[in-house]
């Protein structure tokens, strides 16, 4: 990310703290900043050219959302992914895809499909251009934007913690992929859309379902084998 414009002297308050946490939260989660590596301040303040205090301020906001560390001896580590209790986070989100999606088709309206099939259109051309990292931020952006069509405010801020979340856990996952990004999952997108248009409660939620399902399945290959949580809802 470019740095000069945002460091001179005429920088308004409070933009060099937004400044330094979206670009070290991005770097974070993208993997740029790997888990369990060292945060120096010093070394950030000479980076984004600002004083101290701007940068502790982004690394508190950084440490409440669980994506750094301070440990005892006062040093700051970039929080490790917390792979024993991996599966409480797979039974939160696959149980999030489903409520949400299911609320989208029982109470979205034009202007929610319009924005909903933007977002597939955007995600449609990650996976044709094969970007991992846009396909990750794309298929965020899709499934928020069904959640907000669901109109439950404390689901779409639960759901975003979580897709934010998953974006090390996908990034590991893309890293070892030997074969071209799934373009099944632009289908699967597509069937969702059109359940939703169609107002069909239960098959929005079980293609949500079989969707995350799937997609936890491959991760857990990858990374930890579990057991998933059968909720009703």
């Amino acid at each position: 990310m470019e740095l000069e414009a945002a460091t001179g002297s005429d920088r308004k308050r409070g933009s060099g703290v937004k400044l330094a946490y979206d670009v070290l939260r991005d770097e974070i989660l993208d993997l740029v900043l790997q888990p369990g590596s060292a945060i120096d301040e010093v070394q950030l303040a000479e980076r984004f050219n600002m004083s101290r205090t701007p940068i502790r301020e982004a690394l508190v906001r950084l440490a409440a959302e669980g994506l750094i560390q301070t440990l005892p001896n006062r040093s700051t580590l970039v929080a490790p992914i917390d792979f024993l209790n991996m599966h409480t986070y797979f039974d939160a989100l696959v149980l999030m895809y489903r409520v949400t999606t299911k609320l989208a088709a029982q109470h979205h309206r034009s202007p929610d499909l319009a924005l909903i099939k933007e977002k597939q259109i955007q995600f449609a051309d990650a996976v044709k251009a094969q970007d991992a990292l846009a396909m990750i931020a794309t298929n965020a952006e899709f499934h928020l934007a069904i959640a907000e069509a669901g109109r439950n405010t404390h689901f779409v801020s639960f759901f975003k913690r979580l897709l934010d979340e998953g974006r090390r856990i996908l990034r590991l996952y893309y890293q070892s992929y030997e074969d071209r990004l799934p373009h099944r999952f632009v289908q699967e997108h597509e069937d969702m859309i059109s359940a939703i248009e169609n107002r069909n409660l239960e098959l929005a939620e079980e293609l949500a379902r079989d969707h995350a399902e799937q997609i936890v399945a491959q991760v857990q290959k990858l990374l930890v084998p579990g057991e998933r949580l059968k909720i009703e809802i």
